[in-house]
This record gives structure tokens, sequence and C-alpha cells, in this order.
């Protein structure tokens, strides 16, 4: 059932990832050579050489494991591309290390407190290598036999003939293995590895042997070679998983199931003490291994004053994540306080982060950004229509020039177009008005709207109340 539900929850998210084009879906890395140096376009990356370079040093400190509670500020103007230097370290690290993303405002719930929503977050973003040792029998498959009883009663039976370049064996079958064989389709010329303890059966892919049997195979196909040595061996398997999946396995009867439904509640810090001191003796008997990942919070300037005294205590233990932030504000409130303060960060925590700033884009580097994101939401654009479009983005911004990018395509596909056209961009630039011109919109006729609060064009604040 456990390997079901993952291989479930796995293909739902291949799925996703193949189907879904999102904001940052075309970021693949870093974009930075061996010497951590920045590419003019790599990866899905444009300009923010300094920035990038600099999130490129705190990802070698990171592989290395030398940098742990550490925290980092991604500041700069709306735009700039700071989430998008996220995504990247994420890529670049790899599905090894734990990478947890969240917002600012996320931590404001009814369900459970704001600490413990940060906790959970954290505790996400710190990985555990388990490593365990186990008999494995590892072969390719020369013949399967399933044999009935007559008369269709009875139980089945059934012989499994493996063999390596080495030696050759048959083993007996009872129901169980024969449903497991049955169940991932097991067939001759298969190599696969049977756990002896658990029975589990894995199969690894096509004997090389085999690869002309047929005269087409699928894209998935995989075909490995025939084992060596002996069918039987001692194999050392590691499972990755984070402090917060072993936090809820052990805080509940069907906690498993929990971490498919998302329904974790709060859970004791007795739970988490125990299971800290059992990781820390596996530690000692070289049983597993730390992985401190990532934490990103978006929007960092959402969290109020008891958040940022919560993470000033979290960033000193031993085993906390390197925490990224983002922020676009400048000197502001901290929320929960009538104090201002730069990017509305407490100026004890911003004494502990190394600030990383991001610049405004050239009109060049805009231009290749929407470029890549035409081949991203796969639109054929003409030069034409990507200068008035960058134009655009640099007269309005890069996230509303993005949008118009799909609904010109779409204008183009009702006139039977392959290629969007200059016309196709001020079309739809005519139609979705972007903040300037909705702001122009408002003044001139905000006497006709309700609730009209536009009387004078002095300084405006933007208060998140308590």
């Amino acid at each position: 059932m456990t390997s079901l539900a993952a291989a479930q929850v796995q293909e739902v998210r291949s799925i996703t990832r193949i189907e879904r084009i999102g904001a940052h879906s075309h970021i693949r890395g870093l974009g930075l050579d061996d010497a951590l140096e920045p590419r003019a376009v790599s990866q899905g990356m444009v300009g923010q050489k300094m920035a990038r370079k600099a999130a490129g040093v705190i990802l070698q400190m990171i592989r290395e494991g030398k940098i742990a509670g550490r925290a980092v500020l991604l500041a700069g103007q709306p735009g700039t591309g700071k989430t998008a230097i996220a995504m990247g370290l994420a890529q670049a690290l790899g599905p090894d290390t734990p990478f947890t993303s969240m917002a600012g405002s996320e931590i404001y719930s009814l369900e459970m407190s704001k600490t413990e929503a940060l906790t959970q977050a954290i505790r996400k973003s710190i990985g555990i290598r388990i490593k365990e040792e186990s008999e494995i029998i590892e072969g390719e498959v020369v013949e399967v036999v399933v044999e009935r009883a007559a008369g269709g009663g009875g139980a089945r039976t059934g012989r499994l003939t493996l063999k390596t370049t080495d030696m050759e064996t048959n083993y007996d079958m009872g129901t169980k293995m024969i449903d497991s064989l049955l169940k991932e389709k097991v067939q001759a010329g298969d190599v696969i590895t049977i756990d002896k303890a658990t029975g589990k059966i894995n199969k690894l892919g096509r004997s090389f042997a085999r690869a002309r049997d047929y005269d087409a195979t699928g894209q998935q196909a995989r075909f490995v070679q025939c084992p060596e040595g002996e069918l039987q061996k001692r194999k050392e398997v590691v499972h990755t998983v984070t402090l917060h999946e072993v936090d809820v396995i052990n805080s509940r009867t069907h906690g498993f199931l929990a971490l498919f439904s998302g329904d974790t509640g709060e859970i004791k810090s007795e739970i988490r003490e125990q299971i800290n001191s059992k990781v820390a003796e596996w530690r000692e008997e070289g049983k597993a291994e730390m992985i401190p990942g990532v934490l990103f919070v978006d929007e960092a300037h959402m969290l109020d004053i008891e958040c940022f005294s919560f993470l000033n205590r979290a960033l000193e233990s031993e085993s906390a994540p390197v925490v990224i932030m983002a922020t676009n504000r400048g000197i502001t409130r901290i929320r929960g306080t009538n104090y201002k303060s730069p990017h509305g960060i407490p100026l004890d925590l911003l004494d502990r982060m190394i600030i990383v700033p991001t610049a405004p884009y050239s009109s060049q580097e805009l231009k290749e950004i929407l470029n890549i994101r035409c081949e991203e939401e796969d639109c054929q654009m003409s030069n034409d229509a990507l200068t008035v479009l960058t134009r655009v983005a640099t007269e309005t911004s890069l996230r509303y020039a993005i949008q118009l990018i799909t609904t010109a395509s779409l204008v183009a596909k009702r006139r039977k177009a392959t290629e969007v056209s200059m016309e196709d961009v001020k079309k739809v630039y005519s139609l979705f008005l972007d903040e300037h011109r909705s702001e122009q919109f408002l003044k001139e006729y905000q006497d006709e709207f309700m609730f009209n609060d536009g009387a004078g064009d002095g300084p405006q604040s933007m208060e998140v109340s308590q």
C-alpha cells in the first residue's frame, strides 16, 4: 500500500510538472560555470550577475555542509528576480537536499500557532540520511513458471530462475512472491532485486542481452547490464527523510497517512525531543547523517515580531537549516510594533543576515527574459512584437509584460496566425490595464465608485491590522 501510494504521488507530481507552466518553471539552475562565475544567459537565468554569484557561494557552502543556521536576505525592488534566484538555488541543490518554500503570510492560521508553523517549516528543511544494510538477491530473470492445481483449486506454486554472469539458481516461490511478481509484471529478461527481509521486488530494467527481443520499446524502457558475482549480496540502502516526516509518523497512530492528507496538526515538543535524541544516537553510531537544507520565506516583511524573535533563537540551533528570505520593502514598520526598520525586519535579525541585493533589469535583459518565457509558453513571436513587449515591460513591469504573452498568443490564434504580431500585442495592451493606467482610470472616475477614499494625492501607507 505504501509503495502504491508513493507511486501515485510521484505520478501526479510528474504530470503536474509536465503540463503546468508556472511563473518560474523556466528556471533550471543558477546559470553558473564551474568557477561559480555567472553566465550572461544560462539555465533560464538572465542578468543579476552579482546576486547569482553570491547565491553560488552560498550553494557551495551548503553542498559542503559548512553552513547551517545562517540567514540570507534577498532584497530588491519588485520584479528583480528574487524568487527566481531562490528557485534556481533549489534546482541546483538537487532532490537530495531538502528545500522548503513558503510565504510570510502562511503562518497565520487558526489551526496552529505561528511558532508551530515555523517549527514545522524548519524541520521540513532538515533531512536525515539513514543508512542500513540489507540482504538482497539480484539477478537477471531467466524463467518464471507459475503452476496451478488441476481444477483451479488449491494454492499456486511457482519457480523463479535467476542468473548473474557467474552463476544461475532456481528458487521455489510461494503465493505472496507470485503475487508480487505478477504485480510488478516481471518477465524473462528483466533485472530485478528481491529484499530477503521484506520480500519486496524492485525492477531495475531490461537486460542488454534482451534488447533486441522487441522491434520498438517505450521511452521509459531502461536497459542495464546483467549483474556480476554472487546472486545473494549485502547492500547498503540509504533512505532520505525530513525531520518533519519523522515527527508526523511518530505523533499519531496513522501518522503516515497524515503525510498525504496534509492534516498534521500541532506536534508535541516531547515527541520532537525524543526524535532529536534518537537521531543524535544514530549519528554517533554512524547509522545516519544530517542534511541541513534550505527554508525559503518569500514576502518576509509579513512576519511579525514574535516570528522574528523565534527565528533568532531557532537559527542558533545546531541542526538549523539555511534560511533565505526575500522582501521588496524599504524602510517600513515591523509588523506587531510601531517601530520602523529596513525591510520591516528587526535590526538584531538583520545583523545575523548576509544581504544579497538585486538590481532592476536592463532593456536587453528584459528582452531576453521575455524571449525565454515565449519559448516556455510555446509562443511564436515576431521580432517587432518582442520589441514592443520589451518596451511595455520597461515602462510598466516585467510581470505585466509576461502576462501579455499568452493573451497575445490567444488573439493570434483567433485570426489563425502561427506567429504573434505587433498588432496582437497592442490589442491585448489596450484590453488589459497595467497598474499605472488603472490608477489613472480610478482618479478620473473615482467619484462614480462606491466607498471612494481617494480625496487627496498625499502620501499613503499600507497598514496591516493586527
